[in-house]
């Protein structure tokens, strides 16, 4: 299975003027812990990281750290995400059939996901992990007042990866390029051009690290993951 990564962005609502997923987190930039967990995905054969050309040698130190034994392409982000995993397509391996897109700050992601949705993707053209919502939520217009309370049941949290035929999705992006589209996700680009997205279940500690209160929380599952191996292996 091959894997594009999103990591040209930056992280403003950090607070800061550089590539977030240069942060560190317990000693280890966000980058790195979602390239660990690609690195121990059983399924996870390529991976295509997607960024700015100023981050490539930041980049590159990094992936000398992790060692990985499977092929890494850096690829020109673009603007957007969107237009950076235009950029991902068109820089897979020929005969690539099924790609996961995994975002660069959903660091908490474990390698059981990534092999759950190369798995899905076997058997469906696309996917998304994805988490049902808990909380109440609200559609709010105009004043802040609330308009309509959407039955939670059918209510879903979108997360990545995000999986997909790789024929499928060039023409849904080509399309969306041509009549102008713009999606937060690709699932939405399949979506529009009425084909099926299927769902995978995510995680709860998936979460998307956008501000320092995510980094904090980030953090404690991570040391609270540490733990536990640690106790597993001493009751082996």
């Amino acid at each position: 299975m091959h894997l594009l990564i999103p990591a040209a962005g930056l992280g403003k609502r950090m607070g800061g003027d550089r590539n977030k997923l240069l942060l560190t987190l317990l000693g280890k930039p966000l980058l790195e812990w979602t390239l660990l967990a690609a690195k121990a995905s059983k399924k996870i054969e390529w991976i295509g990281l997607l960024g700015q050309s100023y981050d490539f040698i930041a980049f590159e130190e990094l992936l000398d750290r992790v060692n990985l034994a499977k092929p890494v392409e850096l690829i020109q982000g673009g603007t957007t995400r969107q237009e950076s995993v235009y950029n991902g397509l068109q820089g897979l391996p020929e005969g690539a059939e099924g790609v996961l897109i995994h975002d660069g700050a959903r660091c908490l992601a474990t390698p059981e996901l990534f092999d759950r949705c190369a798995i899905a993707l076997k058997s469906c053209s696309g996917l998304i992990a994805a988490v049902p919502v808990k909380d109440t939520i609200k559609v709010v217009g105009d004043g802040g007042i609330i308009q309509s309370t959407p039955d939670r049941a059918n209510l879903w949290a979108a997360q990545t990866p995000q999986g997909f035929k790789v024929k499928l999705l060039k023409e849904c992006h080509e399309k969306g390029k041509q009549l102008g589209w713009e999606v937060t996700d690709d699932a939405a680009l399949f979506e529009r051009c009425d084909l099926p997205v299927e769902i995978v279940q995510g995680e709860e500690t998936n979460l998307k690290i956008t501000t320092p209160v995510d980094l904090a929380i980030a953090a404690f599952i991570l040391q609270q993951r540490k733990e536990t191996s640690e106790k597993s292996l001493q009751d082996h």
